[in-house]
């Protein structure tokens, strides 16, 4: 009998972008030349190196999902894209239905690249609309307008078998009413994913500068939450039930490579800022971190040989803290058979805060059965305020 093919799952971060958009917080980077051929080595240079390590470890793994994220990776040329593929279809096994997801903007130039890259491998494309109006794309700095929104998401329906797009709600101005005309029409095109993202303001960014002085008011808080419960019944209503905090699709069109962050499965992360996590036996796990700066990550592998900014051992209390961090997300919640800890012991060694714990599964934010532990829809709404409260999150 052969060995067990642990899943893997593969990112692949492109940091450039035409304009930073002013509520970004991700690694994303304007720049006016971009060597892409340079840039195409150093990401082959780096799949090499991760399936060395692997091979090492003495641990066959399978893949089972690529994700090309950024920055905007439409911008890479498809025959970039055709390149890194063939290079990680050499180095890992493939499940049968490997799922490979890009990240594109609705610009016109980017648009007319879906057919290529479709025929170089990708077969699901992540769009990122973000508004269906000219006036919110405006506030929110996109660089589209509706008409190419629309256009983009009726090219990629007639081009990829699998197409997702992203809206954000909750923006200034923003009302109920609105909301439920823009989501009906999100809905019309028959996609089999959405994204709905709730704006929040992040430090550093340029809106976090506008709200500061008052020249940013988002919605109130009774309006959020009535957006966001607005945005659950609609979905599921329409078949496409959240299966995360923001993401919504049919029955299983979910997205597989991001189901494996938040299942806590491995993964590796290559491009500047990717991070990955990796299983060496039964509880060892790295955590492994790309050099953030674009220029930085690349000068590292020509002269260090690697990208990486660090490599390091997750303890089994970080491993618990990030594994609930990510698996509450998810409607279904954590198998408690899949805990890294059992709960009982977490709770027993304060690795978890007991009386926190009981106030919130008492409180009816968080429900534990014999074989599930998850955030009920109260506390999927306040998510992140709830585990910061019972891991003691500052």
């Amino acid at each position: 009998m052969g060995a067990v093919l642990k899943s893997l799952a593969l990112y692949i971060h492109w940091p450039f972008c035409l304009s930073k958009c002013p509520y970004c917080d991700f690694n994303s980077h304007v720049r006016q030349h971009i060597d892409e051929q340079a840039w195409q080595e150093a990401l082959l240079h780096e799949l090499k190196r991760y399936a060395h390590l692997l091979q090492t470890w003495q641990q066959p793994r399978r893949l089972e999902s690529i994700f090309f994220g950024g920055g905007t990776p439409s911008l890479m040329k498809p025959q970039t894209v055709e390149t890194i593929l063939n290079q990680a279809l050499k180095l890992w096994p493939v499940t049968d239905n490997l799922e490979i997801t890009l990240e594109a903007n609705p610009n016109s130039v980017e648009v007319k690249a879906f057919q290529a890259l479709n025929h170089a491998g990708v077969n699901r494309i992540s769009i990122g609309i973000q508004a269906l109006y000219d006036q919110d794309l405006k506030k929110l700095g996109r660089q589209h307008s509706a008409a190419e929104s629309l256009a983009a998401i009726e090219t990629a329906c007639r081009t990829f078998n699998r197409v997702s797009f992203d809206l954000i709600y909750a923006r200034p101005d923003q009302t109920v009413d609105d909301w439920q005309t823009e989501l009906l029409q999100a809905l019309s095109f028959g996609t089999e994913h959405l994204s709905l993202y709730q704006l929040t303001i992040e430090a550093g960014t340029a809106f976090a500068t506008l709200h500061d002085r008052g020249d940013l008011v988002l919605p109130t808080n009774d309006t959020s939450a009535d957006l966001y419960e607005l945005t659950q019944s609609i979905m599921a209503d329409h078949g496409r039930p959240a299966y995360e905090v923001s993401n919504h699709a049919k029955v299983g069109a979910e997205c597989r490579h991001n189901k494996a962050y938040w299942r806590y499965q491995d993964y590796i992360g290559i491009g500047p800022g990717a991070h990955g996590r990796l299983s060496q036996g039964v509880t060892r796990k790295l955590a492994t971190r790309q050099i953030k700066s674009p220029e930085g990550w690349i000068k590292s592998i020509k002269e260090q040989g690697h990208g990486d900014a660090e490599v390091v051992e997750v303890s089994l209390k970080d491993q618990l803290s990030e594994q609930l961090l990510m698996g509450l997300r998810l409607t279904q919640g954590i198998a408690v058979d899949d805990l890294v800890i059992p709960l009982q012991s977490a709770l027993d060694n304060g690795l978890i805060n007991k009386q926190r714990w009981d106030y919130l599964k008492d409180g009816g934010y968080l429900e534990v059965t014999d074989q599930f532990l998850k955030a009920t829809p109260a506390g999927l709404q306040r998510l992140q305020s709830l585990l910061n409260y019972f891991l003691c999150i500052a």
